[in-house]
């Protein structure tokens, strides 16, 4: 793709700046920006090959059925029908035989899956909380959180239409509880209206700002549709689980 055209689809928060008035600080819309060999590196990461198995493993509803705490291990929650198990396999999308079950029907997930990325780290996609969660997602989730040494970053996913809804706040308030840094990805933005998905940005990261400590400051927008902020997280995630030079991702 032609520069321009490829910025917009890697840094979609980016994007967004034209909308804005003249003055307004745009320093946490690129916190991280990694160059193309990083971004080229997450890519092989997220490739499985004959000598790099991406497979998933297990599921579990307890920790005693979790897998070994062998690698860095990343986690990805948010409400039911936030697009989660569709952002997974969109981030697995170069390894299409990588099975991520995607339902029309919210709350399809109800166990902790577990995906082995080669040598390098473990994904799990957690079930949703909200509408239709499991009865013991309360116990299943805090018992993971608290307990998982190796977990190095959770991603909490935020509706890009609807913006920061009652129960993101209850996850906020659980991960803010535990010390467990954490991110927030926007999800659906292929559906917001430029203007109110610039407004929900503004009024997410003004909370992220005033109300967090432990939330990464940068927000990371996503489109599992189009692709838009796919290869950023992409990159994120193999930064966060020290696969990535450092000097590559600053």
């Amino acid at each position: 793709l032609e520069r321009n055209r490829r910025s917009g689809i890697v840094f979609p928060l980016q994007r967004l700046e034209r909308g804005l008035a003249p003055g307004v600080d745009t320093t946490r819309f690129r916190i991280f920006q990694p160059g193309l060999a990083a971004l080229q590196r997450a890519e092989e990461l997220f490739k499985s090959s004959r000598h790099h198995a991406i497979d998933y493993v297990s599921s579990a509803v307890r920790m005693d059925h979790a897998p070994p705490p062998a690698l860095p291990e990343v986690c990805f929650i948010g409400r039911s029908n936030v697009g989660k198990s569709s952002l997974i396999r969109a981030l697995f999308a170069l390894s299409p035989e990588v099975e991520v079950r995607v339902s029309k029907t919210p709350g399809h997930t109800k166990k902790m899956n577990f995906f082995k990325v080669g040598k390098y780290f473990t994904l799990v996609d957690m079930p949703g909380y909200g509408y239709r969660a499991p009865q013991d997602f309360v116990e299943m989730v805090e018992a993971y959180l608290q307990e998982r040494r190796n977990l190095k970053r959770t991603f909490l996913l935020v509706d890009g239409v609807a913006g920061l809804h009652k129960a993101d706040h209850i996850a906020v308030d659980m991960l803010e509880e535990f010390g467990i840094p954490y991110v927030m990805v926007l999800t659906k933005i292929d559906r917001a209206p430029r203007g109110l998905l610039l407004k929900n940005v503004l009024e997410i990261q003004d909370f992220v700002k005033e109300k967090t400590q432990g939330c990464f400051p940068q927000l990371f927008l996503v489109s599992s549709l189009e692709f838009s902020g796919v290869h950023l997280l992409r990159c994120f995630v193999a930064h966060v689980t020290g696969n990535l030079p450092a000097v590559e991702a600053s």
